[in-house]
């Protein structure tokens, strides 16, 4: 089985969905955001702060690059892995699921968490911003959408399989 790519906004689930998801299919799970911080030895959070965004976008495209090659495995991408035109065009042709949250669960789920260096000062408002400029990028990308905001993860997880089920007997 080829690599399944979770995208969405921070909050909306793609690591806990995706281990859940990797589990069920017997697949293997990576997030992006930690092989990163295992290949570089920083948090995401330093690598903003020391080295800058733009540092860590290119470091973030050669890791995702790389490890769509991989096969048997559940992915999740950063948030804000999309705003690379050459990242979007690789994951486009993978199978990827666009996990949908509204600004007000995003909020909930993300709380005050000080490791995502984009929203820190008024997350409603910089998660707001995130979005407007993001979904179109998930969009893009997406073979299946799931809107997480009235669901579980074990549902949501429920629901991918029971999408991609339908889109390969068609």
């Amino acid at each position: 089985m080829s690599t399944i790519v979770l995208v969405g906004v921070p909050g909306a689930g793609k690591t806990t969905v995706g281990k859940l998801l990797a589990k069920e299919l017997g697949l293997d799970f990576l997030d992006s955001d930690q092989v990163i911080e295992s290949r570089t030895g920083k948090s995401v959070s330093d690598i903003f702060t020391q080295d800058g965004e733009s540092a860590f976008r290119q470091i973030e495209h050669d890791v995702i690059i790389d490890l769509l090659d991989s096969s048997n495995t559940v992915l999740a991408l950063g948030g804000g892995s999309l705003g690379n035109d050459d990242t979007r065009a690789k994951v486009k042709s993978a199978k990827t699921v666009w996990l949908v949250a509204g600004l007000a669960q995003a909020v909930d789920r993300v709380g005050m968490n000080r490791n995502r260096p984009l929203l820190l000062g008024n997350v409603r408002g910089q998660l707001a911003d995130l979005m407007a400029v993001r979904e179109p990028f998930y969009k893009e990308v997406a073979k299946i959408a799931v809107d997480t905001s009235k669901l579980i993860p074990s549902e949501v997880v429920t629901e991918i399989v029971a999408e991609f089920k339908k889109k390969d007997t068609k």
